[in-house]
């Protein structure tokens, strides 16, 4: 199963994250916040945990765009589970000066590797992450990383709809876990 898990504002109707839920709902399940508009580390990462009890967390993929990424990293530091693996698209990095006051608790970026596959997927100019920045996430997680060329914050508003090349990103997460190196 892969968990969809939006970042701010939650994913509009023509954002991939959406696209693919509406195409497959047997296989993509959307955490649903309580408030969109002004995320809370505590109050996200415990609404993952009551979601995510009814599932096997070793058959799971989430999929994170924006403050979500920094979210599933929360969580797992937190509660501890182990999933299949997860993929992080356009990481907002949460320790940039001037960044939101109302997005609050997900700082200091957590720089610890992740025990399980993980892609991290940032753009040239994306607003909210420097590249570099992006790059030095993955290295800290022991993500693969994967550069976007001018694809902005790899949402619907950068012209990201169904964005088949994701799908194929979890794909090779599943190859990975699938057949370990």
């Amino acid at each position: 199963m892969n968990i969809i898990i939006p970042g701010l504002r939650n994913s509009d109707e023509n954002h991939w994250q959406t696209i693919w839920e509406n195409e497959n709902p047997e296989e993509f399940f959307r955490i649903v916040q309580s408030d969109w508009e002004n995320p809370n580390c505590s109050e996200w990462t415990s609404r993952i945990e009551e979601e995510l009890k009814e599932f096997n967390y070793d058959e799971l993929v989430l999929i994170g765009h924006s403050v979500g990424c920094v979210t599933i990293i929360k969580w797992f530091e937190k509660y501890g589970h182990k999933v299949k693996g997860a993929l992080f698209v356009a990481p907002s990095d949460v320790d940039k000066p001037g960044y939101p006051k109302y997005i609050t608790g997900f700082n200091p970026m957590p720089e610890n590797k992740l025990p399980f596959p993980t892609i991290v997927v940032a753009s040239s100019n994306d607003h909210v992450v420097e590249i570099e920045r992006a790059r030095l996430f993955a290295k800290n997680w022991g993500s693969e990383f994967v550069e976007l060329k001018n694809a902005g914050h790899i949402e619907s508003k950068s012209g990201f709809g169904k964005w088949d090349f994701g799908l194929k990103l979890i794909n090779r997460i599943e190859e990975q876990t699938a057949n370990p190196v």
